[in-house]
């Protein structure tokens, strides 16, 4: 009897440590859902914009769209979510145009028409700081916003530590992806986790304002993770409650726009 239940044992740890082999190896395919576009799609949308390849490090291009404001205070410079490309994601840029400022978003690696493939952080890092560079020769650095939204929180923070834009905005952020894999895969080793993302530290040295608005039915992202990272704010920081806001659609959320043009037209 203590035979068999030692080789059950065996088969069941043996089988957990082939999940967390798999899970290390395979990672991407559970962050990043992109959508790929032909090299030849067009993209249409109601205003403005112009289409912007970035050469990464590497030689490989990161496809970005620009959309303009009738009256540009500015730029916000967006980081999008781990799903999709910028044929759906160039549609939140209205909300901020009418506000009278320009809007910048790329698609990561293998994401629409970007090429390459995502194979670590710091590699995103790299890549967003080439592209944050580039319109860096368009704008003014203190007439820069740079927002993330979802996935491109941790992006969006870890960008704004390094740099010096004029405010750092936050739409349903996670306190790091370590955190939100105890919540979520609590049986999995967190030290398997080659994405760390972790916007509670980059926020430490964050010398701009942050402003973060979270959904208190967010279904994704715990609003919890937002509560955390208030507890570390510097006195200019706000977090921006929006009730009943889920994961999606924040950017068409009334509560939400009447916050942002609040803080955009200041």
């Amino acid at each position: 009897m203590k035979k068999r239940i030692l080789q059950i044992l065996k088969i069941i740890i043996g089988l957990y440590i082939l999940l967390c082999g798999l899970l290390y190896f395979f990672q991407e395919k559970l962050i990043f859902f992109p959508q790929k576009l032909d090299k030849n799609y067009q993209f249409q949308f109601g205003q403005k914009f112009e289409e912007i390849n970035i050469k990464a490090s590497d030689g490989k291009l990161l496809n970005g769209l620009l959309f303009k404001a009738e009256s540009s205070k500015g730029l916000i410079f967006y980081l999008h979510g781990n799903a999709g490309d910028l044929s759906s994601w160039g549609d939140v840029a209205k909300a901020y145009t009418d506000l009278n400022y320009d809007v910048f978003i790329i698609d990561y690696r293998s994401y629409g028409k970007s090429e390459g493939q995502t194979n670590g952080q710091n590699q995103m890092f790299e890549d967003n700081q080439t592209a944050y560079d580039e319109l860096k020769k368009k704008y003014s650095e203190d007439k820069i916003i740079v927002l993330g939204y979802s996935i491109g929180t941790g992006l969006a923070s870890k960008l704004a530590s390094t740099n010096n834009p004029k405010l750092l905005i936050l739409q349903a952020p996670y306190y790091n992806l370590t955190d939100m894999m105890k919540q979520k895969f609590s049986i999995i080793p967190t030290f398997i986790l080659k994405y760390k993302f972790a916007t509670n530290e980059y926020l430490k040295t964050c010398k701009m304002p942050v402003v973060i608005f979270h959904g208190n039915q967010d279904e994704v992202i715990y609003y919890g993770s937002s509560l955390k990272l208030k507890e570390e704010f510097k006195k200019q920081d706000t977090l921006i409650m929006l009730n009943g806001q889920g994961h999606n659609g924040m950017t068409d959320n009334e509560e939400y726009r009447t916050e942002l043009k609040k803080i955009l037209t200041k």
